[in-house]
């Protein structure tokens, strides 16, 4: 009798904690984070923020992206998707189509409205071309569509594409200050959020103005305050310290908040006003929060990785995180919540203090690779054939090749060997080559998974490693180089044991090991593999 019992109350354990889920998930995504920035700064960060996730949660220290381009709109698709964009469709932030001649944005839809008066255009947006499912969509379905999934972000992308197809709402940063949503996801602005708008939460940050958080002596780690390598947010001084936000917002409006701290800080205001409004992780049903800090990428292109500006950012940012796990802490429950933190993409170091530094790499505007095209095009067959140049993308005018009476194929080698004759380029392929990759050319590969042969160019190019595609200040990012694809990744909380890994990882094991935590279907695109060290410490 006694074993019998025994056995029974073992069993429903072992139930109860097959079924078992945290009350809330939360999914930070920093865009263009760069893997080192934890190590860099780690000594200027504080004991609550950062170093909380590394000491206390699992971090993998090689994680990084399988495809390219990476750039916003991909990186948030596929993390959440657990798939690269030959698969979920999201080739670019945007990208060209032939058919129209236009560019398409990844989250247009000139089918929805916004919910916000003022703010029309930003507010026409959905996941409409997002092609596969997501982990919160997955986890909407697990909970029969009970469990609660909201994304917030600066950026408009940002929000949307992790939240999936299901979510209840997705919010995001308007040129007005406020934040709007579009009629994809209800028929009016919640009442909380507009009351949210209302009180203006960003003029307390911009009153306050952007001053260094700790005396200058701690940011040994950056380049001095006023080097040649940054650019400026105010065009009528050096971009040093201390930056007058009252006089920007005069001149631009609230739209000045992105490029400074202080949008990474308003978002964390609203992430906490949603769980607490929306009741978010109030029962055993989980619910899904994405929080994607866009802030860090307008500054990370603006200043560079080498800026004061960008370490004054990330020890901001470190604190916010402490702000939002206190909170969560206290009103969840350290046990009841489950975190992660990863980034989109990562960034290149600003190739002119490279080459100041004695590394013969170079900026490569886009333009004058345009520009370059076009003439040889001109030259050649007496004709322009380039009907678009963008995400290193050639697209050629099918329709006159045929007109002239030329090959296509012969058409694309033409221009292949003309751009390998570029100083810049390390590889060019052409579309019927990218299609026919068997897996042994490490370019190819990468572009053969952030390719779809509906919507991608006739080339794709790929510059040499140190050369970057945009101006001479700031940075940017979208290669294949290690500086673009690798990224941090933490998890923390729920069922979360300390460790660490340093094996080679792909962003697309995040959305299904997400899955199996959480005991749900896999997103319906993903390649399903797992990151197996989480699964073995439960």
């Amino acid at each position: 009798m006694r074993k019998f019992f025994t056995f029974f109350c073992l069993s429903l354990f072992l139930q109860s904690y097959g079924q078992q889920r945290p009350k809330l998930v939360i999914g930070v995504v920093v865009d263009q984070m760069k893997a080192e920035y934890l190590d860099r700064f780690y000594d200027d960060y504080s004991q609550e923020g950062f170093k909380r996730l590394m000491n206390e949660g699992y971090s993998f220290h090689n994680m990084n992206y399988n495809y390219v381009p990476t750039y916003t709109a991909p990186g948030h698709a596929s993390i959440y998707t657990g798939a690269t964009p030959a698969t979920h469709g999201i080739i670019g932030n945007d990208w060209y189509i032939r058919e129209t001649g236009k560019n398409k944005y990844c989250t247009d839809d000139a089918s929805v409205k916004t919910l916000v008066i003022g703010a029309e255009k930003e507010g026409m947006m959905s996941p409409k071309n997002l092609l596969a499912t997501t982990v919160t969509d997955e986890l909407r379905m697990a909970t029969n569509f009970r469990g609660k999934v909201i994304g917030l972000s600066i950026k408009d992308r940002g929000a949307i594409l992790p939240a999936g197809h299901f979510a209840n709402w997705a919010f995001w940063y308007s040129k007005s200050g406020d934040f709007i949503s579009s009629s994809f996801y209800g028929e009016k602005m919640p009442d909380w959020v507009t009351k949210f708008n209302s009180e203006k939460h960003y003029m307390p940050y911009i009153e306050k103005g952007w001053s260094l958080l700790k005396p200058i002596d701690n940011y040994n780690e950056s380049l001095s305050d006023d080097n040649p390598y940054e650019g400026r947010i105010d065009k009528t001084k050096p971009p040093v310290f201390p930056y007058d936000l009252n006089k920007l917002y005069k001149e631009s409006g609230a739209d000045i908040l992105r490029t400074t701290p202080f949008g990474n800080d308003l978002l964390a205001d609203l992430a906490l006003k949603t769980i607490e409004n929306e009741g978010l992780g109030k029962d055993n049903i989980t619910d899904f929060l994405t929080v994607s800090f866009s802030s860090t990428d307008y500054i990370g292109h603006t200043f560079g990785p080498r800026s004061i500006e960008i370490q004054d950012t990330y020890l901001r940012l470190d604190l916010t995180l402490a702000r939002m796990l206190t909170y969560l802490d206290k009103n969840i429950g350290k046990d009841n919540y489950l975190l992660f933190l990863t980034a989109d993409h990562a960034a290149a170091e600003n190739p002119i203090f490279l080459r100041d530094n004695k590394y013969d790499v170079t900026n490569v505007p886009s333009k004058e690779t345009l520009r370059a095209l076009e003439k040889f095009s001109i030259d050649t067959y007496g004709a322009n054939l380039i009907l678009n140049y963008s995400n290193f993308n050639i697209y050629l005018n099918r329709d006159m090749v045929k007109a002239k009476g030329l090959e296509l194929t012969s058409v694309k080698n033409t221009f292949k060997s003309f751009v390998l004759g570029f100083s810049s380029i390390k590889r060019v392929y052409t579309d019927d080559e990218v299609l026919a990759s068997s897996g042994g050319d490490y370019y190819l590969d990468f572009i053969f998974r952030g390719f779809d042969p509906k919507q991608n160019g006739d080339l794709v190019l790929v510059h040499k490693t140190g050369y970057m595609e945009y101006n001479e200040t700031g940075t940017t990012h979208g290669t294949p180089n290690s500086y673009d694809t690798n990224v941090p990744l933490l998890f923390y909380g729920w069922h979360i044991a300390k460790g660490e890994s340093y094996k080679k990882e792909n962003i697309t094991s995040i959305a299904p090991t997400l899955s199996k935590l959480l005991k749900i279907t896999f997103p319906n695109g993903t390649e399903g593999q797992v990151l197996e060290e989480l699964l073995k410490t439960r």
